[in-house]
């Protein structure tokens, strides 16, 4: 970097391979902080190499300090995003989202979306909905639910799309668990009827175990809620969205509606309804072999 009589500009390039190796040794030494000086340098010796920044945030995640980790690792995809390598791009957003995710969900969910974005601007959608499924899957675990729901019907958008319909069904699912987490009947209603439009939905056993859930919610009848969500359909599901099954309570404290019989024994008083008991009791009385 150097300037004298016989040179008069400095060398970045050279300069930044030999910081480049020093960063190697630092990192072989377990030097991680003077390690990623020398990264930060080589990418300022040459401000076109973009995984530098990305290799001084990985020095910083070795030294648990993962914001500042996770600020260079963006940086570097920008630059991946500016020099026209948007798959590079969105790897080192993934990268950082994965760095984060136990320690700041928020900005996991948001480096993930992002992620998602740039592979969609590319058309490469599988690993779109790979990034969204992340993002989904925190939202949910965050309780962050009203975003849970547009971001489930961004996946099931593009899954109708690329006409992976058995995945839409399971999307439905979730959605609904998550609108009725939100107390939002009329929209978990709304998606079940909207997915009739897609192929195969209606008469599957997804279509039949969602109808099912519905009618016990709105019949405040806890037993049949709680019988489908610990069905296989439901609990099999990918954990945060099994989760939201199992710890569905129905409005009202989940009293079973009552029966006309009951109503009928109430008006008659508690003798009609003793007569009624002892029916039920007398039909078993001999066991019921």
């Amino acid at each position: 970097l150097k300037t004298g009589f016989l040179k008069w500009k400095p060398d970045y390039d050279s300069a930044a391979t030999e910081y480049g190796k020093a960063a190697v040794a630092f990192k072989n030494a377990k030097q991680f902080d003077q390690a990623r000086e020398a990264c930060l340098r080589e990418a300022e010796a040459h401000e076109n190499n973009k995984a530098a920044y990305e290799q001084a945030g990985m020095m910083l995640k070795e030294m648990q300090r993962l914001p500042e980790a996770v600020q260079l690792i963006e940086k570097a995809s920008m630059m991946y995003l500016e020099n026209g390598t948007p798959d590079t791009a969105a790897i080192a957003l993934e990268r950082a989202g994965k760095l984060i995710e136990n320690v700041s969900p928020e900005k996991a969910v948001q480096l993930y979306q992002q992620a998602a974005s740039v592979f969609e601007n590319e058309e490469r959608l599988r690993q779109a909905l790979e990034m969204l499924g992340k993002a989904s899957r925190l939202l949910v675990r965050g309780r962050r639910l009203d975003e849970a729901a547009l971001s489930l019907q961004k996946e099931k958008s593009i899954y109708k799309e690329i006409e992976n319909y058995p995945t839409c069904y399971k999307k439905t699912i979730a959605q609904v668990l998550v609108h009725l987490h939100r107390n939002d009947y009329v929209a978990a209603e709304r998606c079940v009827r909207e997915s009739y439009s897609i192929p195969g939905f209606n008469g599957s056993e997804d279509c039949a175990a969602l109808e099912q859930l519905l009618e016990g919610y709105d019949q405040q009848d806890q037993d049949q809620v709680s019988e489908v969500c610990n069905s296989p359909l439901f609990k099999y599901m990918d954990n945060d969205y099994a989760k939201l099954g199992l710890t569905l309570v129905v409005p009202g404290g989940g009293i079973k509606k009552k029966s006309p019989n009951a109503a009928q024994d109430k008006a008659r008083g508690p003798a009609a309804a003793g007569s009624h008991a002892d029916e039920e009791e007398d039909e078993y009385s001999g066991g019921l072999c």
